[in-house]
């Protein structure tokens, strides 16, 4: 998206390194937030990191149940809170803290500003969906109820559903970080033209768009644990 990027290649495919490490760093650091809160759990809650643990959690459960019905909700419960959590901390590296090497590529910043990434977490998605539909169902049953309802003639405008749903889902979530960061560098980018003066005026607002920032990161995790949810539940609805 007109940066510069670090490439590897490996078995003829192409990595692009920084998605790589700042995705890493998401998921490690979702991972040890939840096993710090997590240690000595007890029946009844004790310490406040069990009670932060318990309610996110919730937070989390309450968006499947809300979204599916009451068998099928408890089956996807750690899908939602691992795909929201994830979603969270990797929407806020880029608004908080980037790391660009002197050779111009940015390696730590928010990987869903990059529509690989957020189409890779669409296409899991509803890859899940079908695979869970097609084990409730059975393969023959699923198919005509997903793609030949109401008519067999259906069937090409229920495709091209399944095709916009992947690339709404995916480039929403691509569309919003990916705005606010190029906001916040533009910010910076004044703030330091021009010296003092520039930096007095542009301080303020690049604090205030971050601020912005985070909360629109965290409402667009929540939108697509939300749709992800959505999209699932339609598969396993009779």
């Amino acid at each position: 998206m007109g940066e510069h990027i670090s490439v590897i290649k490996v078995f003829g495919l192409t990595f692009n390194v920084g998605n790589l490490v700042a995705g890493t760093l998401a998921a490690a650091i979702v991972f040890f937030v939840v096993l710090a809160l997590s240690r000595n759990l007890k029946v009844k809650p004790t310490s406040i990191k069990q009670n932060i643990i318990e309610w996110m959690a919730g937070f989390t459960n309450g968006m499947v149940k809300d979204t599916m019905n009451g068998d099928d909700a408890p089956k996807f419960s750690l899908y939602a809170f691992t795909l929201f959590f994830f979603i969270f901390f990797a929407n806020q590296l880029g608004m908080l803290l980037q790391v660009r090497l002197p050779n111009g590529v940015t390696y730590i910043k928010s990987p869903t500003a990059d529509p690989i990434v957020t189409l890779t977490l669409a296409l899991m998605t509803l890859m899940m969906a079908h695979f869970a539909g097609i084990m409730k169902f059975g393969f023959k049953k699923y198919f005509s109820h997903t793609y030949f309802q109401p008519f067999k003639v259906w069937l090409p405008l229920s495709v091209f559903g399944e095709f916009t749903n992947f690339l709404t889902l995916g480039l929403r979530l691509f569309g919003n970080i990916f705005a606010g960061e190029l906001l916040l560098k533009t910010i910076g980018n004044f703030a330091f033209s021009h010296g003092i003066w520039t930096l007095i005026a542009g301080a303020p607002l690049g604090i205030i768009w971050q601020g912005f920032s985070v909360f629109i990161g965290s409402i667009q995790a929540f939108v697509f644990v939300i749709l992800s949810s959505v999209y699932i539940s339609q598969k396993l609805s009779d």
